[in-house]
């Protein structure tokens, strides 16, 4: 094994891409320089109005407009709490709730506590080879089914779902239908314009590049959704009741500057690289990958033809924890052990024991590939099997 000291290896980037581009850093610090300036909270003038420039960022980049309709939140988990707990209230009556065996829970705990509480009836619906169908979610789907949440894009397995059937089967029947695009969104193109969505959520901090703490979620019926957050604003300040308009429905206090200027750098990078050119080098780097592990006994690899650059996998006869200590300490590798958040996933590969997972972004090399992959084959064959 490797003892002297290795620069390390990133392979994580499915829990937050690192490192960030450097025009990320640049613009988050140029962010920090200036005085905040953003319309209703300000006199000031001639600094970047960070949230209406990333708003309109976000709109081309997805291509639906209005860009008021995106919305700023913490993270991908905040974004999916507002959606549902908002839904919840604004239907006002107890209905059935379809999700699937893919979910983070991010959507499943939740859900689990509406459920508990009697707000939902809830169904979680299979995969099969990965993936869910329009199928499947068809055969779930009752009279009093009213709101549908399903990723886009397995965190696990790196299974993206297609998700456009089930939008148009949905909201030609009056289903509000949410999408956890936490880990597509900077890897696939997605065109909101063509996919009927009721929500779609985003992370900043994933492979849109920016820094942890910004996300957000388009939402083209606002009215879909009750408000359930108050405060400040900006704007209609003699009003004692929270704004019903864009995007103060949703938003209240002072919002994440830094973070919503690295979301806004972050897309600009990718615009500029082209987004086919990163998911081109995503498959490369996943299909070198596997190519490097399937040829050494004891490694179970559970997808093989992952669409995102996700791959988990498993070494015989050593616990997935250990692995990844090994990996960390002995050659400096850093990916993800464990349930990933996706309990279910795991009950239906392994058991619900966890696995390793590691993830790739645009800054990964092939160089990095072949060190990471030389490593697991080397700690799988010194396995005590």
């Amino acid at each position: 094994m490797i003892s002297d000291p290795t620069p390390v290896v990133y392979l994580n980037n499915a829990a937050t891409t690192w490192p960030k581009p450097p025009e990320v850093l640049e613009e988050v610090a140029a962010c920090l320089r200036l005085p905040v300036h953003e319309a209703g909270r300000t006199t000031g003038n001639g600094s970047m109005d960070y949230p209406s420039a990333a708003r309109k960022a976000l709109a081309a980049f997805f291509h639906v407009d209005p860009p008021e309709h995106f919305v700023f939140t913490q993270n991908a988990t905040d974004s999916l709490n507002l959606l549902i707990h908002g839904f919840v209230k604004k239907t006002g009556k107890s209905f059935y709730t379809i999700t699937t065996e893919l979910e983070h829970n991010s959507i499943l705990r939740p859900l689990t506590t509406l459920e508990q509480e009697e707000a939902i009836s809830l169904s979680v619906v299979p995969f099969t080879d990965n993936k869910v169908s329009l199928a499947t979610i068809k055969k779930a789907i009752c009279p009093e089914t009213r709101l549908v949440i399903m990723t886009h894009g397995s965190n696990v397995l790196g299974s993206v779902q297609d998700i456009k059937p089930i939008a148009e089967y949905l909201h030609a029947n009056d289903i509000f239908f949410i999408v956890d695009g936490a880990q597509t969104a900077g890897h696939i193109p997605v065109d909101l314009a063509d996919i009927p969505v009721g929500a779609y959520v985003f992370t900043g901090h994933k492979a849109l590049f920016g820094i942890p703490g910004i996300g957000g979620f388009y939402i083209p019926e606002p009215d879909a959704v009750a408000i359930t957050r108050q405060g400040g604003t900006g704007t209609d300040s003699r009003t004692l009741t929270q704004p019903s308009g864009m995007p103060e429905r949703f938003e209240t206090g002072t919002h994440n500057y830094p973070g919503i200027a690295s979301l806004y750098a972050g897309i600009r990078f990718i615009n500029t690289v082209g987004i086919s050119e990163i998911e081109r080098t995503g498959r490369d780097l996943t299909d070198q990958f596997i190519r490097e592990l399937k040829c050494t006994k004891g490694i179970t690899i559970y997808n093989e033809k992952p669409e995102l650059p996700v791959v988990s996998f498993d070494i015989a006869g050593i616990d997935n924890q250990e692995v990844g200590f090994i990996l960390a300490r002995a050659y400096n590798i850093i990916m993800r052990t464990g349930l990933h958040c996706a309990p279910l996933v795991h009950r239906r590969i392994d058991g619900g024991n966890g696995c390793v997972r590691a993830s790739f972004s645009y800054f990964t090399t092939r160089e990095e590939i072949e060190t990471a992959a030389a490593a697991i084959r080397e700690v799988a064959e010194s396995a005590d099997r």
